[in-house]
């Protein structure tokens, strides 16, 4: 297979069953996931790191293994710096990307999504970024205006709880300059938060949209929306989507309601997007469309729609 960094890697074929430190190894692979997940906003690509990381670690020697203190921590730092660079050359990437890039959205059931605390020192709890708040489609889309190295520094330290000495030399750079990235990493977060709705208004807004839409009532939809409300499709150029964000509760409105004569075999159904209330669209019971969305003030101010087949895969194996 082709791994993150385009070269030719082999596959766990190549991984001998009889390592005596194979389940150990293997067991990182969990927090792994997680990890390239939230740095990467991709499923595919965080699959990729964690393949080379693996690839890396048998290349060595097994004196060269045996030599390593931490393979955990080893492979975390692998894995980060692989992201850290592929981070780098990301904004190239989306840019060639057609139409929007929204992150790739986890179904309810994405059990590695969880992990595990990093062994450093204590964050501050006003710090603190929870494992479930992490994975939120809202939380995921401002990690994309951070800096790649605001970016590792603030999940490694924030989320997962690394000590700065350790992502210092994660990331190669001193620890001031580390809780510095950090620190501009949460006044972006902070800069783009509103007051989060309670769970279970969440879920209503959701469920009052589904049924608003179903209906094609304009007005009950608007009425659900903020007024600067956003809605961003992301097609890939896969599959027909509209190419740049609609603005505004009345065009979103519109917008949506266009769709069920357009699509008339359209069914959506409730769904945990990300770890939030969402919705799926399904067409003869393949899911086309996978839709998350961000309520606060008591409006919903964002929807995110994902109808790249690439990465839907998870919805439709499931």
């Amino acid at each position: 297979m082709t791994n993150a960094s385009g070269t030719d890697a082999s596959g766990p074929e190549h991984i001998r069953p009889d390592d005596p430190g194979l389940s150990a190894i293997m067991s990182e692979r969990r927090q792994l996931l997680g990890l390239t997940y939230r740095l990467l906003g991709s499923l595919t690509e965080g699959e990729d790191v964690v393949q080379e990381t693996y690839t890396r670690w048998y290349a060595m020697s097994a004196q060269e293994r045996e030599a390593v203190e931490s393979p955990g921590a080893w492979l975390t730092t692998v894995a980060s710096r692989i992201c850290l660079d592929l981070l780098g050359s990301a904004r190239a990437r989306r840019e060639r990307y057609v139409g929007e890039w929204v992150p790739e959205p986890l179904p309810a059931d994405t059990q590695w999504v969880s992990g595990r605390w990093g062994g450093g020192s204590a964050v501050d709890p006003a710090d603190r970024v929870t494992l479930d708040e992490s994975i939120n489609m809202a939380f995921l889309v401002v990690l994309e205006l951070m800096t790649p190295a605001e970016r590792v520094a603030f999940i490694l330290h924030d989320v997962f709880r690394y000590s700065f000495a350790e992502v210092a030399a994660i990331v190669g750079r001193s620890e001031p300059a580390c809780r510095q990235l950090a620190s501009s990493a949460r006044r972006r977060l902070r800069a783009s938060q509103s007051a989060a709705a309670p769970a279970a208004r969440r879920a209503d807004m959701v469920r009052a949209f589904k049924a608003a839409w179903e209906a094609k009532d304009i007005d009950a939809l608007i009425g659900l929306l903020a007024p600067d409300a956003t809605a961003t499709g992301d097609g890939g150029g896969l599959v027909q989507a509209v190419l740049r964000p609609i603005e505004g509760a009345e065009q979103i409105a519109a917008f949506f309601a266009g769709r069920m004569d357009a699509v008339p075999d359209l069914r959506l159904a409730e769904s945990t997007v990300n770890g939030q209330p969402g919705l799926v669209a399904e067409v003869d019971g393949v899911p086309v469309s996978v839709l998350a969305f961000d309520v606060a003030d008591d409006r919903i101010r964002q929807i995110w729609s994902v109808l790249n087949p690439d990465k839907l895969r998870l919805w439709r194996e499931s």
